[in-house]
């Protein structure tokens, strides 16, 4: 009778390490997902009749045009999260369901990560700038996307990053949420949370990303290029003083799942874009003058 009963705790006992192990694979397996892209054009516009030209190349030693190809990414992106590009990203392994007092309802956070990152993890390239004309401030004018799966569509988590000048940029591809996210009832519009990168115990920091509202304006009919309220310019090129183009400005650029974001969530695995672009415009001027 003993045996048997130390039999049936046995078996219990195998049953729920079982179940644990289970558990312990669907948890890193969460948040995994596949991303490949082919190269995509960016392009810079610049005021029409203007003798001034804005210059874009892959390359520092060109060669420059209105347009260039991205170098092409194809591999697994996973998600991570940093509040300092140039300070590194920490790889999320895993979400944990946690209760937010603000909106009343529980949200996936990022729980679980791993300190350092590789290359593989995300997208990095860079682009260069140049002008022939005095100081030109270099805004976008937009980020062009197109998602592979409307229904899971994995822009909603994406970021792009901007390094130029010792200053960095991070836009939010997409503003709209993902429709099947697994935490409808706690979305944060304004604003979200990112891993710190001086951190190695899951700190989190606020961090609103910037957003098409921080786009200067291009018009392709007239060429114009104006500033709206809210416009950011990450970096100043200049030409040579003589007329001449001056020296290029390195532009990395950085695109990633962010893990943090609420919108990074299962039913993404898998999901690809078809499309990215990047569009900038130079503005030689100021504001209201």
């Amino acid at each position: 009778m003993k045996s048997s009963t130390h039999l049936r705790r046995r078996l219990a006992l195998a049953a729920l390490a079982v179940f644990a192990a289970l558990l312990s694979v669907s948890a890193a397996t969460y948040a995994w997902y596949i991303y490949n892209t082919a190269a995509r054009t960016t392009r810079v516009e610049m005021a029409a009749g203007s003798s001034v030209s804005l210059q874009i190349s892959n390359a520092a030693e060109g060669p420059y045009g209105s347009s260039t190809v991205m170098e092409s990414f194809s591999g697994m992106l996973v998600p991570v999260s940093t509040d300092s590009i140039t300070g590194g990203f920490q790889r999320v392994e895993a979400f944990a369901s946690e209760w937010n007092a603000a909106t009343g309802a529980y949200r996936s956070v990022a729980k679980y990560f791993t300190a350092g990152t590789e290359m593989s993890h995300y997208y990095k390239t860079s682009l260069y700038l140049r002008t022939n004309g005095g100081d030109l401030d270099i805004y976008l004018s937009n980020i062009g996307f197109e998602d592979a799966n409307d229904q899971n569509p994995i822009s909603t988590a994406m970021r792009i990053g901007l390094v130029a000048q010792g200053q960095e940029y991070v836009f939010a591809i997409n503003t709209a949420h993902n429709p099947n996210a697994d935490d409808n009832g706690a979305k944060e519009p304004e604003g979200g949370y990112v891993l710190r990168h001086d951190k190695t115990d899951g700190s989190t920091v606020a961090f609103t990303p910037y957003t098409s509202a921080n786009f200067c304006i291009y018009d392709s009919q007239t060429g114009a290029v104006t500033l709206p309220e809210g416009a950011v310019s990450f970096c100043t090129v200049s030409g040579d003083g003589h007329g001449g183009y001056g020296e290029p400005v390195k532009l990395d650029i950085y695109l990633w799942l962010e893990g943090c974001d609420e919108d990074c969530t299962l039913n993404l695995a898998g999901q690809t874009m078809r499309n990215l672009a990047l569009s900038f415009a130079g503005f030689n001027g100021k504001a209201g003058e």
